[in-house]
């Protein structure tokens, strides 16, 4: 009898014990996502691969370091930080960034950086002399853009005012080769607002590499109408200021586009021959192995017949050696890589239905695919003269793994771990930094040979797994959903994948409010096996307040194939909302769901899809929060979205029927839309749109927006103090969301 009373206390103290520590979690606070980033990961700053294809260079303490990847030793350091002290100053500079040449003889930095659009920047650059350990200023002319080395390391090529420099370091004089720059008419070397956001590069030169030549688009932007952003400056002066940029929307002109080469030694400038039609895109360029041949893809405006053209660098005469037509339209990357044999290249292509990748010959003849199967090669990390090194949605739509394969299409796998894998290869192939995340497990940094052998651990994130413990931590569940309405193009109907994350004291007899975490733009994926940064934070603070998140990959998402990512051209909206209300409906039926309290949130593309669920949605969906939303997308820029639409002079129906805009009446529930004045990506004129016609229809909403703001809402205002835009937003969204949801 004693006994089982010694047990019996032993058994309450365990239960007091496991009480109390489950009293002792803390929950997640906005603050500690927005103000403080509590739950940030660490990462492997600055691995740069030397030259030799033995070492890599980091920073560290104020130095850049070289270590050798074998044995982790540091070997020297190649400069300190304080020893950046222009001549004649008294105080180093502090570097925004930096770039070693390619003998590792010198270092371009740049600081003082002034951005002009999310990507692109003025800044004032220096050269670093690493035998002379002196800093030099670029230019004393103005500050420059877009600067990098030669390949000899002898010049460096630049842009400012729309035009291009050329610096001789050895001399110190600067050359003027283009002279007819102008702001909203001509760019010289670099892409015009929607070349860069939408075809993801900002510079638009490239050295030969002999060093011999510069090759450098030319955007001729005059016809392109301009987009006027009014800007809030404060009480003094009283009246606004406005700034106009050259925005072309859907069905209106583009720039004109040419390539021309400038030859340093002659000092002539040759156009390249790309043809007569010019209402075309040129979204790539590169220099083949042969020095004089420069390699210019040509994209027809309905984006789906793509050809590239090898253009004689004397002359400009071209002749087409690829062409590949698609019955949607083709995404335009940069897994295209020059052989040294001078006669092959590699190219990834979706032409068999799935991506993979393609030998190609030179002179045009038929190609070889290397990989082949129901699954899609994602990202190509180069070629070391004997296999291709690449990442593949092999195993999992919703995982990412390593593979290699040869020139004969044998494949091996180099990393398998379950989740997401990244590699960062070196020059040689030789060793990668493999960076493995799963949804529990933050960012492992790892150094591996490319034989698949662990050399190292760099870093494993484990001060904030062991932060996380401290807290309440709802794990994310995967989920497959089968339901008829996922048909296919074939009839077919697909399984989706999805997530959800319950609360913490989730209790299978209660009924919860459910949010659906949306983005559902073409390719895109919410559900990934990976670490999932802020949202994820900002999910589990939902979650402690009773709210189910949940996701899915609609149809219209990568990594499935080309059938079901592409089987939303002409209609952006239309099945990817259905797909939504389809989910909306799934939970409604979950035993532990409250079917009058489901929301949506997105942002951007997700925030159109918001606005989408709260109208064409509103039987089932309650809810809904838009930030920084497309509202039709004829507002939209032309290259995005002709790329899935057409024009809308083409396709008016595809336009309007899945536009919020259209659709305001069906609104039934609570719609809180927030954007910034300042976005010049996903225009505030949207929002007035979506806003006029809500109130045409008499229908109620919250509405927030930010001045100033770009489409990241980021930042505060400098009259004000240090204020937080993120932090004050989600605070915003959050009440909203608790007072729809939880009473």
């Amino acid at each position: 009898m004693r006994r089982i009373k010694c047990l019996l206390i032993i058994a309450l103290m365990v239960v007091f014990n496991m009480t109390a520590n489950a009293q002792e979690k803390k929950n997640f606070e906005l603050s500690d996502i927005y103000e403080v980033p509590t739950f940030q990961t660490k990462g492997v700053k600055g691995m740069n691969p030397m030259r030799d294809g033995n070492s890599y260079g980091t920073i560290e303490n104020g130095e850049f370091n070289i270590y050798e990847y074998k044995t982790g030793n540091k070997v020297s350091t190649l400069f300190r930080f304080s020893e950046l002290i222009p001549e004649g100053e008294n105080e180093a500079i502090r570097p925004y960034n930096y770039t070693l040449s390619d003998d590792e003889s010198k270092v371009l930095f740049l600081t003082n950086v002034d951005y002009i659009y999310r990507h692109s920047f003025t800044a004032d650059y220096f050269v670093y002399d690493l035998a002379s350990k002196t800093l030099t200023p670029l230019s004393e002319n103005g500050s420059q853009r877009l600067a990098t080395f030669s390949p000899d390391a002898t010049k460096v090529a630049f842009m400012r005012d729309n035009n291009l420099f050329i610096k001789d370091l050895a001399s110190g004089n600067e050359t003027q080769f283009t002279d007819d720059g102008l702001y909203n008419h001509i760019i010289n070397g670099a892409p015009d607002w929607v070349y860069e956001e939408e075809f993801s590069f900002s510079l638009g030169y490239f050295w030969s590499p002999d060093s011999r030549k510069i090759a450098f688009y030319k955007f001729d932007e005059s016809k392109v109408k301009e987009f006027q952003m009014e800007e809030f400056i404060g009480l003094e002066p009283a009246y606004p200021d406005w700034y106009s940029f050259k925005y072309p929307k859907a069905g209106d002109d583009n720039s004109v586009v040419e390539v021309y080469v400038y030859d340093l030694e002659s000092g002539k400038t040759t156009k390249m021959d790309t043809g007569e039609e010019t209402d075309i895109y040129l979204p790539r360029m590169k220099w083949t192995k042969n020095e004089n041949v420069l390699a210019i893809q040509r994209l027809n405006r309905h984006q789906n017949h793509l050809e590239i053209l090898a253009a004689d660098a004397t002359t400009g005469e071209t002749h087409v050696f690829y062409d590949e037509t698609n019955p949607y339209y083709i995404d335009i990357t940069d897994d295209w890589t020059f052989l040294d044999d001078g006669k092959s290249f590699l190219m990834t292509s979706e032409r068999s239905g799935y991506n993979h990748i393609y030998l190609c010959r030179l002179d045009g003849s038929e190609s070889k695919a290397l990989t082949s199967g129901d699954w899609d090669v994602t990202r190509i990390y180069g070629f070391d003269g004997k296999e291709i090194y690449f990442q593949a949605a092999k195993n999992s739509p919703i995982e990412r793994q390593i593979y290699a394969v040869n020139m004969k299409g044998s494949m091996r796998t180099i990393i398998n771990k379950v989740g997401t894998n990244n590699a960062r290869f070196n020059n040689s192939f030789k060793y990668l930094i493999n960076i493995n995340s799963t949804a529990t497990q933050p960012y492992l940094y790892e150094l591996y040979t490319n034989k698949g052998k662990l050399m190292r651990v760099l870093e494993d994130n484990h001060e904030l797994l062991e932060r996380l413990n401290a807290y309440n931590i709802s794990d994310k569940q995967f989920i497959k959903i089968s339901d008829p309405a996922f048909i296919m193009p074939d009839s077919s109907t697909v399984e989706i994948d999805g997530w959800q994350i319950l609360p913490p004291d989730f209790d299978a007899s209660k009924k919860y409010p459910v949010l659906i975490y949306v983005y559902g733009g073409p390719g895109h994926q919410t559900v990934m096996n990976q670490w999932d940064h802020s949202d994820w934070d900002w999910m589990q603070l939902l979650a402690q307040r009773g709210i189910i998140s949940v996701s899915i990959n609609n149809r219209g998402s990568g990594a499935q194939g080309q059938e079901f990512k592409k089987m939303t051209y002409l209609e952006l909206g239309k099945y990817e909302t259905e797909d939504m209300i389809t989910l909306a409906k799934y939970m409604a039926k979950q035993p532990y769901v409250n079917p009058d309290k489901i929301a949506i949130y997105g942002w951007s593309y997700g925030g159109f899809m918001a606005a989408n669920g709260i109208t064409k949605g509103a039987d089932v969906i309650s809810t809904a929060v838009s930030v920084a939303p497309v509202t039709n997308w004829r507002f939209y820029d032309n290259v995005y979205t002709e790329r899935y639409m057409r024009t809308p002079q083409e396709n008016p129906t595809g336009y309007d029927d899945n536009s919020p805009v259209s659709n305001t009446a069906l609104i039934k529930g609570n719609y809180l839309l927030c954007h910034g004045s300042g976005d010049d990506n996903v225009h505030y004129q949207n929002a007035m749109e979506l806003i006029k016609s809500m109130i045409a229809n008499n229908v109620q909403f919250d509405l927030m927006i930010y001045p100033n703001k770009n489409h990241g809402i980021y930042g505060g205002y400098e009259e004000f103090g240090d204020g937080e835009c993120r932090m004050h937003l989600f605070t915003k969204i959050d009440n909203f969301l608790f007072r729809h949801l939880l009473h």
